[in-house]
């Protein structure tokens, strides 16, 4: 065994044993976190705005701080972006998190000193867990891929300012330097194609133990290594023990990804965003993600049908039930408070808490009263293509909504590996997979209202060549699955028949 595999086990199993003694105290880490945050946030001009220092109770909080989206929260970011202190909390952010927003343009996030170990400790805790339970510790010897945007920061208001994977890049532990791949001057190339590229140049011959990345990155990555070599992954990196993935649900990309490498790999999904990191895999044999209840964060939950309401209901964690579709809300000892960050989930279990993440809020398809999630269109296509042994490479979903003649209907834009023999009943599979999932939608295709939906096949490449297009190919960036509009669409069509 060899050094740093030999000191990650017994490391790995403290940790292990202390996320084990926290599943326990869930409850009481959050009413601690929630003290501590009203105590420090009573001092800034936010606490005073908002009366913090008579704030008791839960209940008193939920009635002094409203929940805010960024735009709604901005007036406070930009009082920060002048240079004043005190105003979420204690002095100044020590980093922005730069990260573009669907209705805000670019949002900046503030870190902090207290909150920045949440983003560093939590990718840790996950790898050690992910030891701790297998006894792999093996790969801690070999090169690890953690993709990055570029770490090169930029001031905003004498504050670094930089994507959130490019902040963390600055904070890789010591020991892991050394097997740390790409370079820090490959990670600095902006323009996607020439970083993949450089990418592929510096990590072809070298022992490759751990890749991490969004799950289409690595499907890029593993399609470009592949051409220059000639060979599947396995045979490329033999002792590639271990996929790090997060960001979208890796259920569409799996087929396709362990064909490329050639073999299943033990995968370990992880879910951090620029105002914190949520939850992690802490095990390969529970469903579902670890719920970061001792990290900083405080965290509320709406569900998800009330998000947009005047006075939704809101609860803390004690309250939430397995299988409910959630909002979720977080405060933060980086000064986050009361703030909505888009995404929902569902908990799986409540003894620990785990959960799964359904989609953003903003990304679901309601043009006819049906609110179709993520989740479900999802389950819908992976079910249809495991039974026909279709593998799906990215797919997205419009209304095209008929005001002359025909009915409305939903169009599936779907980019094949290999299409279905009979693509009409392919269809009709999908289409009822997801009127078994949502009953509004089936009602809707009973009452002869909606039409069954249509799959528009899309080119190879099609998918990367429109983000290409609109400046979002690589890096952290996603395809939405649902749009309510057809702005989307309208331009991937360039890549149909």
């Amino acid at each position: 065994m060899k050094f740093k595999s030999f000191l990650a086990k017994p490391f790995a199993s403290y940790i292990h044993r202390q996320i084990k003694k926290g599943m326990l105290t869930a409850l009481e880490d959050q009413e601690n976190i929630f003290k501590d945050l009203l105590k420090t946030g009573s001092k800034t001009t936010f606490g005073e705005d908002h009366k913090l220092s008579e704030v008791k109770t839960y209940e008193d909080f939920k009635n002094a701080v409203p929940i805010r989206d960024y735009e709604q929260f901005k007036p406070y970011i930009e009082m920060v972006k002048a240079g004043k202190h005190n105003i979420l909390w204690k002095g100044q952010p020590i980093y922005f998190a730069k990260t573009s927003g669907t209705t805000s343009g670019i949002k900046y996030i503030p870190i902090s000193k207290e909150s920045i170990d949440n983003h560093i400790n939590t990718a840790r805790n996950a790898l050690l867990c992910f030891m701790a339970e297998t006894g792999n510790t093996a790969f801690a010897d070999g090169k690890l891929i953690f993709l990055s945007g570029s770490p090169e920061l930029e001031r905003i208001g004498n504050i670094p300012t930089g994507r959130l994977s490019g902040i963390v890049n600055h904070h890789v532990p010591s020991y892991l330097r050394s097997n740390q791949l790409p370079s820090y001057e490959t990670n600095c190339i902006d323009e996607w194609e020439t970083k993949l590229d450089k990418i592929v140049e510096e990590t072809i011959n070298q022992d490759m133990t751990l890749i991490s990345g969004i799950p289409p990155w690595m499907q890029m990555y593993f399609d470009r290594i592949s051409q220059v070599s000639g060979k599947k992954i396995k045979d490329i990196f033999p002792n590639l023990s271990v996929l790090v993935h997060g960001g979208v649900n890796f259920e569409p990309y799996k087929a396709k990804l362990f064909e490329s490498v050639g073999k299943v790999l033990p995968t370990i999904e992880t879910y951090p965003a620029s105002e914190g990191f949520f939850a992690f895999q802490d095990s390969q044999n529970a469903e579902g993600l670890l719920l970061n209840t001792n990290s900083g964060i405080f965290f509320e939950f709406v569900p998800a049908g009330e998000i947009f309401d005047k006075n939704p209901t809101r609860i803390s964690l004690k309250d939430v039930k397995v299988g409910e579709n959630y909002a979720i809300i977080i405060n933060n000892n980086a000064g986050l408070w009361g703030y909505n960050i888009g995404d929902t989930v569902r908990f799986v279990s409540t003894s620990p808490y785990r959960i799964v993440v359904t989609g953003r809020i903003k990304h679901f398809i309601s043009a006819f009263g049906e609110h179709v999630i993520g989740e479900e269109v999802e389950y819908s296509l992976l079910k249809a293509a495991q039974e026909e042994g279709v593998h799906i490479t990215e797919f997205t979903v419009a209304p095209m909504i008929k005001q002359d003649a025909g009915k409305s209907y939903h169009e599936w834009f779907v980019e094949f590996e290999n299409a279905p023999a009979n693509m009409a009943e392919f269809a009709l599979k999908v289409d009822n997979n997801l009127r078994s999932k949502n009953i509004y939608y089936d009602d809707l295709i009973t009452g002869n209202i909606l039409k069954p939906l249509e799959i528009k096949p899309v080119h190879k490449n099609g998918f990367i060549e429109y983000m290409k297009s609109v400046g979002k190919l690589g890096g952290q960036n996603k395809v939405p699955r649902l749009s309510n509009d057809r702005k989307l669409v309208d331009e991937l069509a360039k890549w149909t028949d």
